[in-house]
């Protein structure tokens, strides 16, 4: 299957997950909500197993899990806590930095570069990340900059985006020590059991919550499994940073989310930084 369509796939699924966690954390604390969207996506993905050759797995690829575990674990409670406290359409957008990092990330652990138009496509990213705030550029033109500090939801998902431009190159390492499919099917379940212990301890020992809205929590944990398939699949098949930069499509769909279901303001002001990451996504998509 192509690279773009599996890409584009795994943003939608993903961005329709960010939009039911967002619904379910009116309810509920960031670390339950985590857990659901690897603990429900675990019993999608183990399916798969019956059906697929299980690859031979050296030490490279439990050293690898052994990295990618605190990082991830890191990185998806920081997520919750971004899109518990902003709006989807302020800090879902943060996300398109994490091909910016990867430049550096991907070249460092994998060797893989970029063209000239892979680095001008990535900096337009980084020019809507500064459009985000664009009306507050009338205090100053350092002050869309300085609004950014201010929103600590915004702070957490560039904190984020950092840690996947790692996970990214890390996941593909671990896919080239198996296969695409096993390492979708094997990884989100093992994050979710070393997770588990982590909810009961912040949830004191409740779990209660985990049946009170079970229809939505399988939402997410299904969007959450197709876009985890889509995504490794994708990334056996071209190099990480255009992966990841295609998949910041679901900027665009989470902006829609946050307008259509949570009726988030400001948004035409939002969209438009949104819009010119995505013109770097397509820059670096067609060149």
């Amino acid at each position: 299957m192509n690279w773009i369509l599996l890409s584009l796939l795994s943003a939608f699924f993903v961005a329709s997950a960010d939009a039911c966690c967002k619904k379910s954390l009116v309810e509920n604390n960031e670390y339950l909500i985590a857990w659901v969207r690897v603990g429900f996506a675990a019993p999608f993905l183990l399916l798969i197993l019956p059906f697929i050759q299980i690859p031979k797995l050296d030490i490279y690829f439990f050293l690898v899990i052994l990295i990618l575990l605190p990082l991830e674990i890191t990185a998806l409670i920081l997520y919750m806590k971004a899109i518990k406290l902003s709006p989807l359409s302020l800090t879902l957008p943060f996300l398109a930095l994490s091909p910016i990092f990867l430049i550096f990330t991907s070249n460092l652990m994998l060797g893989e570069r970029l063209d000239r138009f892979g680095i001008a496509g990535i900096l337009l990213t980084a020019i809507g990340a500064y459009l985000l705030n664009v009306k507050t550029t009338k205090k100053g033109i350092l002050e869309p900059f300085k609004a950014i500090g201010r929103e600590r939801g915004s702070m957490y998902m560039i904190i984020v985006a950092f840690i996947y431009s790692i996970t990214s190159n890390l996941g593909k390492m671990a896919i080239l020590h198996s296969s695409p499919l096993f390492f979708a099917s094997t990884y989100l379940p093992i994050l979710a059991a070393i997770l588990f212990p982590i909810l009961m301890w912040k949830n004191h020992g409740r779990v209660k919550q985990l049946v009170s809205r079970t229809a939505l929590f399988s939402l997410i944990g299904l969007a959450i499994a197709l876009s985890t398939i889509a995504h490794f699949w994708a990334v056996s098949i071209i190099e990480v940073p255009y992966v990841i930069s295609v998949k910041r499509m679901s900027l665009l769909f989470g902006i829609m989310y946050g307008a259509l279901w949570f009726k988030e303001t400001n948004i035409a002001e939002r969209l438009i930084g949104g819009v010119v990451m995505i013109i770097g996504v397509v820059i670096i998509t067609l060149f």
